[in-house]
């Protein structure tokens, strides 16, 4: 089996590293050491560290609203943005192509595209695309409209879509 000074050697290394070990935690307590409550000892200097009340906590500042990014919008940016969209829409009056023609779209009714077959949600939907609507519909458009046909994710900078819109209302009588 073993000898005897084999045997030592292993069990002075596990008293050396149980010994280390010892010597460590004796450390760290002595480096970290908080007093305890009802010991009888006095607490050490601590540091507060202030933190955000609840109803601070929530209130993330916010940029400006979307009527505000509309009133300021960059047609030429919207003009570049909608390339995205141009893959599937025309901006000439009366073209449709994979989706409806996006002339005269602000404040047009929904679904009312001339010669364009609209999908069962978007054809259930009342009223007319104002630029609220729009910002709403271009954000997400299976959130705003579940089930639409329209596969296109969505845009999700507000400036982009403000910009996108901006242009848009230029694209009419």
């Amino acid at each position: 089996m073993f000898d005897t000074m084999t045997f030592t050697k292993i069990l002075g290394g596990f008293c050396g590293a149980f010994l280390i070990f010892l010597l460590a935690k004796w450390a760290s307590d002595s480096l970290y050491h908080t007093a305890a409550a009802g010991h009888g000892a006095e607490a050490h200097d601590a540091y507060v560290i202030e933190v955000a009340e609840a109803a601070d906590a929530g209130a993330e500042e916010e940029g400006p609203d979307f009527a505000t990014l509309l009133a300021s919008a960059d047609i030429g940016r919207g003009e570049r943005v909608f390339r995205k969209c141009s893959a599937c829409h025309s901006i000439a009056e009366g073209e449709n192509g994979v989706g409806p023609s996006l002339y005269n779209i602000v404040d047009r009714d929904i679904a009312s595209a001339e010669g364009f077959g609209f999908s069962g949600t978007l054809d259930g939907l009342e009223g007319n695309w104002t630029p609220e609507q729009l910002n709403a519909f271009v954000e997400s458009p299976r959130n705003f409209a579940p089930g639409t046909a329209m596969s296109f994710n969505g845009l999700n900078k507000i400036e982009e879509r403000a910009n996108l819109i901006g242009y848009l209302q230029t694209l009419s009588n």
